[in-house]
């Protein structure tokens, strides 16, 4: 009789605690209702700008639409497609894009940490004005690219990189680095290291700011005795929510860069693909093609990317309670 029962026990007590928590929920949602009045401009942003595009895309990667027509489900075809018949995708977009993301991401963020770092043992009076150097470059953005950087590797006699090496013997006619497939990749990496200082070197020199200096004379007495001792053992475990934030931008930031090769050729489709990353598949699809459906595909495949990576940043630098 009692096993015939409990079951039915079970969910009757599982029915009530849902109930409970369900109510308690909206007791919470009523009582905090002026804060989530504060809150609603950004929810709703996110909402209209975040969650139902990403929405949209994941519907529009089933089926087959050129912006114009009705669409037409066809399941998972342009996955299919993308992994089979995209020889374009697997062959240039992944490895430019993993290639392209392994030196800029890493690198930028190595790199942010240790200016941050150096910028912070600068004198009060003048650590600002550091700063603002470092910063400048990813505020002006597509400005910088087009003036300093085009200048620098243009294809002519006039170029400043080819003058230099031109003066310095080391070549004897001018490179277009810029339409060359050899050099392409290698100078948007060299130009997205040079931008790479943006929020999150910010955010890495306010957390800086914050370690308790205490840690510093306690790590003394225990016996560290270097400044490459106190970054690992205080600075670094100190700063963990900084760099998390700063890892999450990283990732975010040279998953996206799709926008340099662009800049910098003047193309949206660079020579023999040297250039192309996924953000340029996507855009050459999307916009040249007008085949919406397989390039909202490959937008998912980019956010499932993008997912999985910024999980490692957490498991790096998050808390247990954010695993």
């Amino acid at each position: 009789m009692n096993t015939q029962l409990s079951p039915n026990i079970a969910k009757v007590k599982a029915k009530s605690q849902l109930r409970l928590k369900w109510n308690q929920f909206w007791r919470e949602i009523r009582r905090d209702s002026f804060l989530y009045l504060f809150l609603a401009p950004f929810l709703i942003c996110f909402l209209l700008f975040i969650v139902i595009p990403v929405i949209m895309a994941a519907t529009l990667g089933f089926t087959s639409y050129d912006g114009f027509g009705s669409l037409h489900f066809i399941g998972i075809d342009n996955y299919i497609s993308l992994f089979t018949q995209d020889i374009i995708f697997l062959t240039k977009a992944i490895p430019n894009t993993f290639l392209f993301a392994l030196i800029v991401g890493p690198g930028g963020y190595i790199l942010s940490f240790l200016f941050a770092w150096l910028i912070h043992q600068l004198p009060l009076r003048i650590r600002d004005y550091y700063t603002l150097a470092f910063y400048a470059p990813s505020m002006a953005g597509g400005v910088a690219l087009s003036v300093v950087w085009i200048a620098t590797f243009s294809g002519d006699r006039v170029g400043y990189f080819n003058n230099f090496l031109l003066e310095m013997g080391w070549i004897n006619s001018p490179v277009i680095w810029l339409q060359d497939p050899k050099h392409l990749l290698n100078i948007m990496i060299i130009v997205s290291l040079w931008v790479s200082f943006s929020v999150g070197f910010l955010a890495m020199l306010a957390g800086l700011q914050t370690v308790n200096r205490e840690l510093y004379e306690a790590g003394r007495i225990d016996g560290i005795s270097s400044r490459l001792q106190e970054v690992f053992y205080i600075t670094v475990p100190s700063m963990k929510p900084q760099m998390l934030f700063s890892a999450v931008m990283s990732i975010v930031g040279t998953l996206k860069a799709g926008g340099i090769s662009t800049q910098l050729t003047g193309m949206p489709i660079t020579p023999s693909y040297s250039g192309h990353l996924i953000i340029n598949h996507i855009d050459d699809y999307a916009f040249i093609r007008f085949e919406l459906g397989y390039a909202s595909a490959v937008s998912v495949m980019l956010l499932l990317i993008s997912y999985f990576a910024m999980r490692f940043a957490y498991r790096l630098f998050g808390s247990k309670e954010e695993l």
